[in-house]
């Protein structure tokens, strides 16, 4: 088998918050009005990530792996977590407000829901002005503190909003309070999980009346109560990755792309790129492939080098 960089064929999630932008802004053939989520690539059971094209196309990324993990993950990625992919890649659209939520850590995820935990990142890629986040508290706080203003449902006056702009980074450990705020779109990378304790949805209800259901007895325990500084700051390196989060899961940098990169890698783990800006070609054994804003390529393992030219910028997530 000749490998070649992977694309994958969207999965899109039809959310009670989402809007038209993963159309108008990234290209992707949404279903609704209200498509809140592009899954770039997963193996979340029941929502597994197909190859798009190429001699694999048709064979999901699972299939992939049990044919060929050293190939497509490498040897440091199996001997962490064994032969399965363990990140998710999405791009969001938030129309509205999305739910004020957080995400367990990995031993309270393994013990209530035999699942990873789910630490993340956002890199935004549009803001409509006045935009922000939520992330985190504004201070030090506590169980009792917290549920006494969830009840009265002031739990907003206890939170950050962070203004946002085009570029901006938000590492979001386990536990972290947060919500993406309306008129944003943001590139996630977490974890391979989808365990979320929600715990306000702004007395939101859907077109039956109904409000979403909330965890708030399963979030007591997860919830990170400390301040938890979440935005990364960073400084651009034309043609080279400048590294934004670092953390035990993954590894992202920011590729500034101006005109043509060599780019390499060793053997033993997978690389991803999600283009958030821009359009490039990758030039691979004698074949060019073109890309563009909101498209994302696994890189299989045992390609160790390549080369892009072009003016785009890239997330290169790594482990």
């Amino acid at each position: 088998m000749k490998f070649y960089p992977l694309t994958f064929v969207p999965i899109l999630k039809d959310r009670i918050w989402g809007g038209t932008k993963l159309k108008t802004y990234l290209n992707k053939d949404i279903v609704s009005q209200t498509t809140g989520e592009s899954w770039e690539i997963s193996t979340v059971p029941g929502d597994i990530s197909v190859v798009r094209s190429g001699a694999l196309s048709g064979k999901n990324i699972n299939e992939l792996i049990a044919m060929y993990p050293e190939q497509i993950l490498g040897t440091s990625v199996i001997s962490r977590f064994g032969k399965q992919f363990p990140l998710l890649f999405k791009f969001i659209d938030a129309k509205e407000d999305l739910s004020i939520q957080l995400h367990p850590n990995d031993a309270l995820a393994k013990e209530r829901h035999n699942s990873f935990g789910k630490t993340e990142m956002w890199y935004v890629m549009q803001a409509d002005e006045a935009a922000r986040l939520v992330v985190g508290f504004k201070n030090d706080s506590n169980s009792a503190e917290y549920l006494d203003h969830l009840q009265r449902k002031k739990v907003v006056d206890l939170l950050e909003m962070h203004p946002v702009q085009k570029g901006d980074v938000f590492f979001l450990e386990t536990g972290t309070i947060h919500a993406i705020g309306a008129g944003v779109v943001v590139a996630e990378i977490q974890q391979t999980s989808d365990i979320t304790y929600r715990i306000y949805d702004w007395d939101r209800v859907d077109a039956q009346g109904n409000e979403r259901e909330l965890h708030t007895d399963l979030a007591l325990e997860a919830i990170n109560y400390a301040t938890t500084p979440s935005k990364i700051s960073y400084t651009e390196v034309p043609n080279s990755a400048a590294t934004v989060v670092d953390c035990a899961y993954f590894r992202t940098g920011i590729i500034a792309l101006q005109d043509h990169l060599q780019w390499k890698k060793t053997k033993d783990a997978f690389t991803v790129f999600m283009c958030t800006n821009g359009q490039f070609e990758l030039v691979y054994n004698g074949e060019i492939m073109h890309f563009q804003m909101g498209d994302t390529l696994l890189i299989p393992a045992v390609i160790d080098h390549l080369t892009l030219k072009g003016k785009a910028t890239l997330l290169e997530i790594s482990i």
